[in-house]
């Protein structure tokens, strides 16, 4: 029998997580929802079969997981209103809230309880996601195994060891599609410089990034040698990674990298003291 899973939170990224965990074949009737409005429930309950509700403390009446995808900023509140249910109940607790630890969450919800924290990114949208995920000691292998797969219906995962190394996945996944959203902007103005128009830079530059990322997954080869593999000496690519080089992307994006781990340790302190 599947282990009963309560949202509690309906926004974008919850949305993401049971609609891919439905198409991937798990039981809807093991899936609720809530939010605050029957209007966000109701698309939910009518395309994907799940169950919505919202009441939280219904909702969690029967949950063997609940999943906390609600904004940060009133996790507290939320935690504190569910928390002699959840003592009761004892489910495991998943959150997918950024910069709130394990430890935090656990202690707001009464302690003593399994917990995981997950840092998934935008693409889990499209099914293409990546997520970092970290459990704290009471977290079983069973536990464990059960949100691989519950997170592996929108994308790929990586467990940490190490919570603060969350702070790191920040940086390499979970604001990285801004990155490389970033370097689409750039190189269709950069294009439309060199004549091309701009729907055309578009499409282009993107199916080149997916192509690029697609090959670079499918090889057994690191993406140096990858990237050699395109530079023929004296030719027009070994001219424009020189440059970029030269122009110092590297640096730029290991400041950029260390800038966003940075805010998410400053982040994770500020609503640990809320």
């Amino acid at each position: 029998m599947a282990s009963n899973v309560t949202f509690i939170g309906a926004g974008n990224m919850a949305s993401a997580i049971f609609g891919g965990m439905v198409h991937s074949g798990y039981p809807a009737d093991a899936i609720t929802a809530t939010a605050t409005r029957d209007a966000t429930l109701a698309p939910l309950a009518e395309r994907l079969g799940i169950h919505t509700t919202t009441d939280n403390l219904a909702a969690i009446e029967h949950a063997d997981v609940v999943v906390l995808s609600v904004k940060p900023q009133i996790m507290r509140q939320v935690c504190e209103t569910l928390r002699e249910s959840v003592q009761k109940r004892r489910p495991l607790i998943v959150s997918v809230a950024a910069g709130l630890s394990a430890e935090t969450l656990e202690q707001w919800l009464g302690g003593g309880l399994a917990v995981v924290r997950c840092m998934p990114n935008t693409p889990s949208l499209v099914g293409a996601g990546a997520s970092g995920l970290y459990a704290n000691p009471r977290v079983s292998d069973e536990q464990r195994v059960l949100v691989g797969e519950l997170m592996t219906s929108v994308g790929i995962i990586e467990w940490v060891e190490d919570e603060a190394l969350l702070e790191a996945v920040t940086a390499v996944s979970g604001s990285a599609p801004a990155y490389f959203f970033l370097m689409f902007e750039a190189m269709e103005e950069a294009a439309v410089k060199l004549g091309l128009s701009a729907e055309s830079a578009r499409r282009l530059a993107m199916q080149t990034a997916y192509g690029a990322a697609s090959m670079a997954m499918q090889s057994d080869r690191d993406p140096g040698e990858l990237k050699r593999n395109v530079m023929s000496p004296g030719g027009t690519t070994e001219r424009a990674i020189e440059y970029l080089e030269q122009a110092g992307l590297r640096q730029a994006l290991d400041g950029a990298m260390q800038a966003c781990a940075k805010r998410a340790q400053e982040m994770s302190a500020e609503l640990g003291k809320g």
